[in-house]
């Protein structure tokens, strides 16, 4: 029997990938997307250059690993924080608050905003990108549908509509908060949200 194989395991390679992917992902948002070299995702990893390389030879296929989860960490965060509350209005409320980044630093938040910068020269990152917004969508849809069958929202348009409004909103206003603007605050930012949605939904938010 062979022993010392140098060949790492599969479970052994996907924990090291992960690790990559947690790494890229501090360095993109420490150095930011235009600035982060193979050698600060190394340094983060506690990994050589080279080993790096070995795991993803080209840069964009971890590029887009670190797009995917955290797009599925954000994603899966608000559903579960959304549904741990009973009523519509307790929902929407939740998801307008979870919709904005908790301070300048945020690093789900970084990241997702830095990753929109590769959409335009990637289908892999802008279908990632649209899949996120979709699925933001729909889950502000299945509140507002409830809420207008309880009798909690009055909606003049559509749920569709007002669930794109929101997504759009929480996207400009969150980019303000990521961006330092001093004007921006995420309190200003979900106060702005919260009066725009009792607008669009004449609910009591």
């Amino acid at each position: 029997m062979v022993k010392n194989s140098p060949m790492a395991r599969p479970k052994d390679q996907q924990d090291r990938r992960n690790q990559m992917v947690d790494a890229a992902g501090r360095a993109i948002a420490e150095r930011g997307l235009s600035n982060v070299r193979i050698k600060d995702i190394a340094d983060q990893a506690g990994m050589s250059s080279g080993s790096v390389l070995y795991y993803y030879p080209e840069l964009d296929n971890l590029l887009v690993e670190v797009h995917r989860e955290t797009v599925e960490r954000y994603y899966q965060l608000r559903f579960e924080v959304i549904h741990g509350d009973a009523s519509p209005t307790d929902q929407l409320a939740t998801a307008l608050a979870a919709g904005i980044p908790g301070d300048p630093d945020d690093l789900t938040a970084r990241l997702l905003y830095e990753m929109h910068a590769l959409c335009e020269a990637s289908t892999a990152h802008a279908e990632l990108m649209s899949s996120l917004f979709e699925r933001e969508v729909s889950l502000y849809i299945s509140i507002l549908e409830v809420g207008v069958g309880t009798g909690e929202f009055t909606i003049s348009t559509s749920p569709d509509e007002v669930a794109r409004v929101l997504v759009a909103l929480e996207d400009g206003l969150g980019l303000h908060v990521v961006s330092r603007n001093k004007s921006v605050s995420p309190a200003v930012a979900r106060g702005v949200l919260r009066r725009c949605a009792i607008e669009l939904t004449g609910g009591s938010i």
